[in-house]
């Protein structure tokens, strides 16, 4: 609907932006504004400010601003019209009505959804009944508590033919209204109507505004079939468009950025139970774009919850056909894949919140998912095979289309061939044993290059280690980067040769083969990848259990928390200031040891600016290390994960 411009100046006028704002962020008056902590970001410093009589609040920050209808559009999910509707109501302006045909379907869809509230106060009555104590049982053996039944509204579906259907008849519904609502099923052969919903644990879907607008079903006997059974597709109820538990989440995924997306609605009942609010769960249907779109409104990398058989890795499979092609800046999904067959409701009931949160934080990154997807399994023997890998690559990638992200994909893509590649022909002349086929880590044998590291220059060894993993992990932070990082001398010679080696990859061989170029690559990049990246590691037959990136993740823990790309853009900067900031330590070292009989007034002005200088960018890098580690806490937080006393959170180890 669209709404005069009257009317929103009227609820501008009528609501300061600082009383909505105040609502969720602590302001304090600075003159003519408000300033308060951000929002949208982690921070100590407020660089977030409300000027009421502008009309508007900035983020420094983020770069975000608007309207009192934009700031609950950015932290609470709501579309535009459910922003200005909520306001409506709360000052009590009167909102237009919409055009006599839309206005006849606003009426239906509310007489629907006022069958279907009926109907789950009938269902919520009849599980606390003499009838329903096998349904009570059954909750009592899922481990549900009396007030998750409450917040849920869960309740049973009697098992005779139309117990629902006398009582909503008894309440003056007709059945056409009952037909439409999705509760009762009209025989094609002209036999009298019955209910859906029969011996069901009865669980109610509610929409964003948090009506009830379906149901989902749980059989009680083993007999009944399906064992979940939905409500059919209605004029409330879209299967493809909903996302269970969606309204209860909204706020909880905001507030911490992240949310899970497990497969059913217990499953999500369950892990919310545990403490886990931002959950949603898909309601039996695949994976589809209008879910993608819905999910990044609530966070930027959602976490694709599946068990770990080869039902839910297929599910994750087709997930990723349908996510690749909307794929965007700043937006993505991780995927983790239970152990040992368990679903979310079995491994919260065994292990807790902080077992469920555990695997979560195991999470794949959909690139990594994909590539097992590819390689795990295929030969590459020969020069037609490797070809073929790599158009598939190039075919998946073209996908994307967003032009950066693209690039992103293509570029860490061809570097992990050239890797697999390698390690193929090496496999072939005899270079390492054993494996399971393409994603098979070679093991070095006597004679192979050596690339060990000296001791000597301590922690710097470590952050070269974390630029040059960022660079692979990350390769569009690369790009973004990459005329400052080739400025940088890297102090090991061998960390220089892979800098230089992943520059001519990321610049030089956007228009060859792979199978044409990585043969031409300093051997030594590839032992470094390991050591520096940390590949893919695997034993004899075995499933693989440690994947891509572990030696970057063990340096540099908060990666294991799915951080925003902005704050591993942060660290990849900071990194760099510390390199040159070494640089100018040596420099001035040498500037010392030159130093005379003969020193000059001009010799000690530059030392002594050069020593100033020093000092200032160390007590900088001191507080943004500060900054960044307060951020680190947050964002594990924000996960769900606590902080171990003397856990560091930014560790830059060798």
């Amino acid at each position: 609907m669209k709404f005069p411009p009257a009317i929103l100046d009227e609820i501008r006028a009528r609501l300061p932006v600082s009383e909505v704002v105040g609502r969720r962020v602590k302001l304090r008056r600075q003159g003519r504004e408000f300033a308060g902590l951000s929002p949208f970001n982690p921070e100590k410093t407020p660089s977030f400010f409300v000027n009421d009589q502008k009309g508007f609040y900035h983020c420094f920050s983020s770069g975000k601003h608007g309207d009192v209808f934009r700031f609950l559009m950015e932290t609470e999910g709501l579309s535009f019209p459910e922003a200005v509707e909520r306001l409506a109501s709360e000052v009590g302006v009167a909102l237009p009505k919409p055009d006599a045909r839309e206005e006849r379907r606003e009426r239906e869809r509310a007489s629907l959804a006022d069958v279907c509230e009926m109907a789950a106060r009938f269902y919520e009555e009849a599980l606390r009944l003499s009838g329903g104590d096998e349904a009570r049982r059954y909750v009592v053996k899922r481990a549900l508590r009396p007030e998750t039944l409450k917040e849920f509204r869960m309740g049973f579906a009697p098992a005779e033919r139309d117990a629902l259907k006398r009582h909503l008849i008894g309440k003056g519904v007709d059945e056409e209204a009952m037909i439409a609502a999705g509760l009762l099923i009209k025989p094609d052969d002209g036999r009298p109507t019955y209910d859906r919903f029969r011996n069901r644990l009865m669980i109610p879907i509610q929409d964003d505004r948090g009506r009830v607008v379906a149901f989902g079903g749980r059989a009680l006997s083993p007999d009944d079939k399906p064992k979940y059974l939905n409500s059919p597709e209605t004029e409330l109820f879209h299967k493809g468009l909903m996302l269970f538990n969606g309204h209860r989440a909204r706020a909880a995924a905001y507030e911490e950025g992240a949310v899970v997306v497990v497969e059913g609605y217990l499953d999500a009942i369950a892990v919310f139970q545990a403490g886990v609010r931002a959950v949603v769960a898909t309601l039996g249907t695949a994976f589809t774009e209008d879910h993608i779109q819905r999910l990044w409104k609530l966070a930027p990398e959602p976490v694709i919850c599946f068990d770990g058989d080869r039902a839910g890795i297929g599910a994750a499979h087709r997930a990723i056909d349908r996510i690749l092609p909307q794929l965007k800046s700043g937006y993505s999904f991780n995927f983790a894949f239970l152990p040992d067959g368990k679903d979310p409701d079995e491994l919260v009931q065994s292990g807790g919140k902080d077992a469920f949160l555990a695997e979560i934080g195991r999470a794949q990154p959909l690139a990594d998912v994909l590539w097992d997807r590819e390689t795990v399994g295929t030969s590459i023997d020969t020069p037609e095979r490797k070809a073929a890998l790599e158009k598939r690559f190039e075919d998946l990638t073209g996908e994307i289309k967003d032009a950066r992200v693209q690039k992103s994909y293509r570029l860490r893509y061809r570097l992990r061939l050239s890797n697999l590649f390698w390690q193929s022909e090496r496999g072939e002349r005899g270079g390492w044993r054993g494996g399971r086929g393409a994603g098979d880590q070679p093991r070095p044998v006597p004679g192979s290059t050596d690339v060990s590291l000296p001791e000597r220059l301590g922690e710097l060894v470590g952050i070269e280690r974390i630029v040059l993993g960022l660079m692979v992990e990350f390769p569009e932070l690369f790009e973004a980067a990459i005329e400052r990082t080739i400025g940088i001398d890297m102090g090991l010679e061998p960390h220089e040769a892979f800098k230089r080696e992943l520059y001519r990859i990321a610049t030089e061989f956007d228009d060859l083969s792979v199978s044409t170029f990585y043969s031409g690559i300093d051997q030594r990049f590839f032992f470094l990848l390991k050591e520096i990246h940390g590949d893919e590691l695997a034993d004899g037959d075995r499933r693989v259990v440690v994947h891509r990136g572990h030696r970057l993740r063990e340096r540099l823990p908060i990666l294991r928390f799915h951080p925003p790309v902005t704050y591993v853009e942060a660290l990849l900067w900071h990194f760099l200031d510390r390199i040159e900031l070494r640089h100018m330590e040596s420099d001035l070292e040498h500037a010392f040891s030159q130093v005379g009989a003969d020193c000059t007034l001009e010799d000690e002005a530059r030392i002594l600016g050069l020593s100033r200088e020093i000092g200032r960018r160390r007590e900088e890098f001191a507080r943004r290390e500060q900054e960044l580690a307060e951020e680190a806490k947050l964002i594990r937080a924000a996960f769900g994960s606590g902080t171990a006393p003397g856990t560091p959170l930014l560790t830059h180890q060798r």
